[in-house]
């Protein structure tokens, strides 16, 4: 090679250099793209199976067929690309959604990953997102450990409250309806013994406290238990006038079922993650009118009811009446940082902590990295399951208390 020619190629790698240093040449490489890779791994298979398949999976499958609609995710330039997904099923395993999580990140180089499903499951993949670069939307985890988590990793996002938002705003309708004399000051109280439970409970004994009501059942229970008949009578013989469970759907749905056969009739009924189901409602009929839980939604809310609609049209499933509009405004908030800021998931990032963005919940903002705009407790109320807490909430609806008996 000649001197001439040697310098010829020192000068196209300085070049290069100073275009990669100026953005120019990653603007280039953006242009040869035909699409961004979008990952998740989520529980398709197993016990979590239930919860995946109606807040999580379908809302997932409905922006990506949206947004692919529209023409692809929408660049700072005005270019769209063509989401292309990536799925793993980790088949309700929490070794296996590490497994699934580290083969995105280092393997399939997905350019952003969604989060699993559930409480324990975002704990489980949030080193995993802070280690390899992703911002992390946890849309169905509830911790009150969010702004530590935040200090610990920067790119998560807590989108559903912690376990003091519920139940601080679950002791305020009680103590309201003890004040009119509908209900005593006692509360029969069980939790699962897992992420979301113990989150719960945990924040509930001092709640209660605090607001003078009296657990006079307190109980804990593992993951799988399916026979509550012991737990309900003892509950049902502790004269309290309040049930509350902070359960998962399978409890949800069985403690539901076996309430009605030991005609277990408290004047307040309060159950966790599962409640605000449809399938709730399609297994249960009327049976559910005045039972109380976690979350609810702005009956009122046009842009929800359109939401609802879409949902339903696209997947063939209604969504439930919680944490599934939190996930598509997690989506629509991602899309939007997208938008601003390109595909660099760090500036995507800082974009999702700094930045405002009309989603299906209206305008939407952050703060330390955490929603707080949320609804902390709902009740069936003509096929509905509205929001009942913060009380004072536009588009809250007055709790029904006591609830109707179960109908023999």
């Amino acid at each position: 090679m000649t001197l001439f020619q040697r310098r010829q190629m020192l000068g196209v790698i300085a070049g290069t250099a100073a275009m990669l240093t100026s953005g120019v040449a990653s603007g280039a490489f953006a242009e040869e793209r035909t699409s961004v890779k979008i990952g998740y791994a989520l529980s398709l298979t197993g016990p979590n199976a239930g919860g995946t398949g109606i807040t999580t999976l379908p809302n997932y499958q409905l922006w990506v067929k949206e947004v692919n609609a529209a023409g692809g995710l929408e660049m700072p330039d005005g270019k769209r690309l063509p989401i292309e997904v990536v799925e793993y099923d980790d088949r309700s395993s929490a070794e296996e959604l590490v497994r699934a999580l580290q083969r995105l990140a280092t393997q399939d180089n997905v350019d952003f990953i969604l989060p699993p499903w559930s409480t324990g499951y975002n704990l489980a993949a949030a080193p995993l997102f802070d280690r390899y670069g992703y911002p992390h939307l946890a849309a169905t985890s509830v911790t009150d450990k969010a702004s530590e988590f935040v200090k610990r990793w920067q790119k998560s996002f807590w989108l559903l409250g912690g376990g003091h938002d519920y139940t601080g705003a679950l002791a305020k309708v009680l103590t309201d309806a003890a004040d009119k004399g509908t209900i005593n000051k006692k509360v029969a109280m069980i939790s699962i013994a897992d992420g979301f439970g113990i989150d719960l409970v945990t924040a509930a004994r001092p709640s209660f406290k605090e607001a003078g009501i009296e657990v006079v059942y307190d109980k804990t229970y593992p993951v799988g238990t399916t026979d509550f008949s012991p737990m309900i009578n003892e509950a049902k013989a502790s004269g309290a006038d309040t049930f509350v469970a902070f359960s998962y759907p399978p409890e949800t749905f069985a403690l539901t079922q076996q309430a009605q056969v030991a005609d277990f009739n408290p004047k307040v009924l309060y159950f966790g993650v599962g409640t605000a189901f449809p399938v709730y409602a399609a297994n249960n009929g009327d049976a559910i009118t005045g039972v109380m839980g976690i979350g609810g939604i702005d009956g009122t809310s046009e842009k929800i009811a359109d939401y609802r609609k879409r949902h339903e049209a696209a997947t063939g499933k209604a969504p439930d009446y919680w944490a599934s509009v939190i996930t598509y405004a997690s989506l629509e908030i991602l899309q939007e940082a997208i938008k601003r800021k390109g595909l660099d998931r760090e500036a995507v990032s800082a974009e999702i902590a700094s930045g405002s963005f009309e989603t299906v919940l209206g305008e939407t903002k952050l703060e330390d990295n955490q929603l707080r705009d949320l609804w902390w407790a709902g009740q069936w109320q003509n096929g509905q399951f509205v929001a009942i807490a913060p009380g004072d909430r536009t588009g809250a609806s007055q709790p029904v208390i006591p609830r109707p008996a179960w109908k023999k």
